[in-house]
């Protein structure tokens, strides 16, 4: 006589927990993505900057692709461009970046 009873709370447990399961899934599924390290390089700049700064200031590795530098410089030109609010020592910092990171940094350039 007990047996059903066993059976049955067995059941509707499975059954709460699958549902509940199935509702954390979808909230997982709909939370926004969110970057996994800080968006934007927080820091003062150097003298000279290092491919190091560099890759800090794109938020790139200093080993990546071109591909990947210019994408990266086009994304935070679009957020820093003077022309939409930003600042032009920002936009010259984010070109000299992009610059030291290409190979193309001009010998002998004066420092902001």
């Amino acid at each position: 006589m007990e047996t059903p009873l066993v059976i049955g709370g067995a059941v509707a447990g499975a059954a709460s927990g699958t549902r509940y399961l199935i509702a954390a899934w979808q909230a997982f599924k709909a939370r926004p993505m969110m970057p996994r390290s800080r968006k934007f390089y927080y820091g003062g700049f150097e003298k000279v900057m290092t491919r190091r700064e560099a890759a800090l200031v794109l938020g790139v590795r200093e080993s990546a692709v071109m591909e990947k530098i210019k994408e990266a410089h086009k994304r935070v030109m679009m957020a820093n461009h003077p022309d939409a609010g930003g600042s032009h020592y920002l936009a010259s910092k984010i070109n000299e970046a992009k610059d030291v990171l290409t190979g193309r940094n001009k010998a002998g350039s004066s420092a902001f």
